[in-house]
């Protein structure tokens, strides 16, 4: 595990924002308008301190850099081409994801070429002739009312050459990745093979994962959905137990190498006797 002074969490930019954002924002406090985020902010990484810390001059390279709106844009909407793809397996929340990335992009920004890669990284690679579909608020107006991914989601293929010829080919800006830890390593390395090549591309990752295992990340969308049904299942299983002579039942719950839905489920029912 790195120390906290190793991890550089300052945000690449592709040169100087002086596109003034259509987003109707305020760059004023106090006026009731809802502010733009200002570059000087930032949140620390943990919410605690101690005496030895108070009055300490943090950082700002391992700080986070606070989310938000910008006065000041690099794309001039009418003309850029946002791509949303999504990796990895199914989550819950996948489709409200893309809604809303189409939404804002489309009625705040006046976005309107937006396309959606379809069956994740795959997608980008020509072999699979799979077009990519045009996507705007119509489109995606009732799509979080659906299960899985609106785009479809495929493992793998996350090799970066084709994916950047794919990107340059199709003249895409913006970059929306959402996946696990798999595909934010394959978005680095191929925000790195962008600027290798010269190229004006932002990615942006959007961490996605049930089992709540990105770093730094307090809390992934789809987490509570799988506490919530692993409830269920430990529910039912404490019925059967208790309907049988000596029953026992046992719940095995996702997680990989960490247990936070182990341990939340348990938290959250008082039905769980041992949680391993």
């Amino acid at each position: 595990m790195k120390e906290i002074s190793e991890y550089d969490f300052s945000i690449a930019t592709l040169g100087p924002c002086k596109i003034p954002s259509p987003k109707l924002s305020s760059a004023e406090l106090g006026d009731t308008i809802a502010n733009f985020a200002r570059d000087d902010q930032y949140i620390l990484r943990a919410s605690t301190t101690d005496a030895a810390t108070v009055g300490r001059e943090y950082d700002p390279a391992w700080m986070l850099e606070e989310a938000g709106p910008r006065e000041k844009i690099y794309f001039i909407p009418s003309h850029c081409h946002a791509a949303i793809v999504t990796c990895g397996g199914l989550c819950p929340g996948l489709n409200d994801v893309i809604r809303a990335i189409t939404r804002t992009l489309y009625y705040f920004y006046g976005v309107e070429r937006i396309s959606g890669i379809r069956y994740g990284f795959r997608g980008f690679h020509p072999k699979f002739k799979l077009s990519p579909s045009r996507l705007d608020p119509d489109i995606v107006d009732d799509i979080h009312n659906l299960g899985g991914s609106f785009l479809g989601s495929s493992r793998g293929y996350g090799e970066v050459e084709p994916i950047v010829d794919s990107l340059e080919r199709m003249n895409i800006n913006v970059l929306f990745t959402i996946g696990g830890d798999g595909t934010q390593r394959a978005t680095l390395d191929i925000t790195e093979e962008i600027e290798k090549r010269g190229l004006k591309i932002s990615c942006v990752g959007i961490p996605k994962t049930i089992d709540n295992d990105v770093m730094f990340v307090q809390r992934s969308f789809g987490f509570d959905t799988a506490v919530a049904k692993a409830v269920e299942a430990v529910g039912a299983a404490h019925i059967e137990a208790k309907s049988a002579p000596d029953g026992i039942g046992l719940v095995q719950v996702m997680g990989r190498d960490s247990g936070f839905i182990a341990a939340h489920t348990t938290l959250s029912t008082s039905d769980v006797n041992f949680c391993l």
